[in-house]
């Protein structure tokens, strides 16, 4: 039983954190830390050298995760061992899909061709359309809008009927 209350403590973390990763995009990144940020949304010919200073932020969410599993392993407060776990397979999550899948800046794997990955692709390139700190979308990395399913002739179809 108590191994069931852990495993769904870790699969909740993993599910929150795709909220906290949106709010901390859109409103930290696209915010007051832009300046970490911006590199990102340079073109890939733009920029000097492979880091970015927007991988500063692998180390943002890699302190509470820490902390969660320092503190967990050495408190009777067991369950943050387990918020730790679910915050460092998110970031694995995260690492794989948007620097491995999406920027390509590991080539580990080819393209996946499934509606779900198309979506996502869709709606990182629609976000990275915008190259400046106002006025992007679509801020969620593995939560995409049901918009993003179209094809894009779909979606180029579906702008044109609403703007009658």
């Amino acid at each position: 039983m108590i191994a069931l209350i852990y495993i769904s403590i870790v699969i909740a973390t993993v599910v929150a954190m795709e909220f906290v990763a949106w709010f901390a995009h859109k409103y930290l990144m696209h915010g007051i830390l832009w300046s970490w940020h911006e590199d990102h949304h340079k073109p890939h010919y733009d920029k000097e050298g492979f880091w970015e200073k927007n991988d500063l932020f692998f180390l943002v969410f890699a302190i509470p995760s820490a902390t969660c599993y320092i503190v967990g392993l050495n408190s009777p407060y067991v369950f943050l061992l387990f918020v730790g776990i679910g915050i460092s397979i998110y970031g694995l999550i995260y690492f794989l899909i948007h620097d491995v899948y999406i920027h390509r800046r590991f080539k580990w794997f080819r393209q996946l061709d499934n509606k779900y990955s198309r979506a996502i692709l869709r709606a990182h390139g629609t976000h990275h359309a915008v190259t400046t700190k106002d006025d992007c979308e679509s801020f969620g990395l593995l939560a995409v809008d049901a918009k993003y399913y179209l094809s894009r002739k779909e979606m180029k179809a579906g702008e044109q009927d609403t703007s009658k």
